[in-house]
């Protein structure tokens, strides 16, 4: 009996030039992976020198991105992803997302933002600019 196919690794089987379809099937990887919340899986969609601007936060390398993760999600519980294509080129990729989450408190969060995503030729994102801002939420006004 043979083995079950390893199904592709959206991080490296979808690789710039992008087109229409390869940029939205990048973005709902990324969205999937993200909504996993696993750092590991995450970490891997990028180079091992990723370039990342988080907010004000800089750092650069899949171990950083990785811890910074793990923290993120300690911290953003209830977590949940939306991200939507905004513009392409052969290899970048730019996208609004919102997402929510809560506190340790209870409080809920909506966060909107944008990132501009630049991928080397093996597909895995070499650099990740994102701007964002919170807004504190009832529960009863969640989306996702």
């Amino acid at each position: 009996m043979s083995e079950p196919a390893t199904p592709p690794n959206p991080a490296t089987s979808i690789r710039p030039p992008f087109t229409a379809e390869t940029a939205r099937a990048k973005v709902q990887a990324a969205e999937d992976g993200w909504n996993s919340r696993d750092p590991d899986r995450v970490a891997m969609a990028y180079s091992e020198e990723s370039d990342w601007r988080n907010r004000d936060q800089f750092f650069i390398g899949r171990e950083a991105i990785r811890n910074f993760l793990t923290t993120k999600w300690e911290h953003e519980l209830g977590y949940k992803l939306m991200k939507e294509l905004w513009a392409f080129t052969d290899n970048r990729i730019s996208v609004r997302f919102e997402y929510e989450w809560h506190d340790q408190t209870g409080q809920w969060f909506r966060t909107h933002g944008n990132e501009h995503w630049e991928f080397n030729e093996s597909g895995l994102m070499a650099r990740r600019d994102m701007s964002a801002n919170d807004v504190p939420i009832d529960e009863s006004d969640r989306r996702l």
